[in-house]
């Protein structure tokens, strides 16, 4: 049995990573996941780091694993390890494949997929889109009651539950603050679900989450996942710093450097933490000097997405 990690990988606009296969591959111009062969001795998750570095040169944050899945091709039996991952990263460097996409989850059942990939497609299909899965159509959702919405989150509920639970919370206060405590939660998948639906809240009705600004930052020294982190982080650069107050902007430049700094952050968490101070230095400039010390260092060893942001920041900082 060949084991074998591999990447649904996720950009903001949350589209899906595909890749093709070349001419004399096992499985010539057949879409794939991206991934690669566990190592004796590599821990699933850091295959999948790897491999998608050595691949694509794309920069992930691993969100979840997925249940594993088996093929036996005949000749072989591969077994699948699936993992959800995010990047910041849109153009990946080709050193395998002849192309890649990216593509709506409701496309994915477009493509012909290599055998092992197709059940994993359909069923992200299933539960992340839209136009086809009838479950995630938001015509036969029903409205969401302050029970309901934690099994609305679940994993099979999909993007179309968030996109009708973003809604009823602006219409209702009662769910925005079950979304800001779920976020809270424990169970990393129900937070990182919340989460995101506050992000999606945000984005459909500026200045709504602004009574929650400050409990955010006063969450954040001690919030470990890193998607809720992401998120908060997200929805505080759209809404803009300026409006905290003193205490606030101390606490969120005190975890925003911390992070920063830290060389296990995500790449994600290291662009918006680069944004947010930069925010902060236009309000205290003294913390330019220590913003561009901390971009230098990170872009001596870090990723091509780090490099680029912080070489982003630094020419608005020239520039101001």
């Amino acid at each position: 049995m060949i084991e074998v990690s591999c990447a649904i990988i996720r950009n903001d606009d949350d589209k899906v990573l595909i890749v093709q296969r070349g001419e004399k591959s096992d499985h010539p111009y057949k879409w794939e996941f991206p991934g690669g062969k566990v190592k004796p001795g590599e821990s699933y998750e850091d295959c999948i780091v790897r491999e998608i570095d050595e691949e694509l040169s794309l920069e992930i944050v691993i969100s979840r694993g997925l249940n594993s899945l088996e093929y036996d091709y005949g000749h072989k039996k591969v077994r699948l390890f699936p993992f959800i991952c995010d990047t910041l990263m849109d153009l990946p460097k080709l050193t395998e494949h002849l192309a890649f996409k990216w593509v709506d989850p409701d496309e994915l059942e477009d493509f012909d997929f290599s055998e092992a990939d197709i059940p994993l497609a359909r069923d992200y299909a299933a539960s992340y889109g839209n136009r086809k899965s009838g479950s995630n159509n938001k015509n036969d959702i029903s409205e969401p009651d302050l029970h309901g919405i934690r099994e609305m989150l679940s994993e099979k509920a999909g993007y179309g539950a968030i996109d009708l639970i973003s809604d009823s919370a602006i219409e209702s206060h009662q769910v925005l603050r079950v979304l800001f405590d779920y976020s809270l939660s424990d169970d990393t998948t129900l937070a990182f679900r919340s989460a995101y639906s506050l992000v999606k809240v945000s984005e459909k009705k500026k200045g709504l989450l602004k009574d929650y600004y400050g409990r955010m930052i006063e969450a954040m020294p001690s919030l470990s996942n890193e998607s809720v982190i992401r998120s908060y982080l997200n929805i505080l650069i759209s809404a803009g710093v300026d409006g905290l107050n003193d205490r606030e902007q101390g606490i969120l430049a005190d975890c925003c450097f911390n992070w920063l700094n830290n060389t296990k952050s995500a790449i994600a968490i290291k662009a918006y933490t680069m944004e947010i101070i930069y925010q902060l230095s236009e309000i205290y400039p003294e913390l330019s000097v220590e913003l561009v010390a901390s971009i230098k260092r990170n872009m001596e060893n870090g990723s091509a997405g780090v490099k680029a942001r912080g070489r982003m920041i630094l020419n608005r900082l020239r520039m101001s």
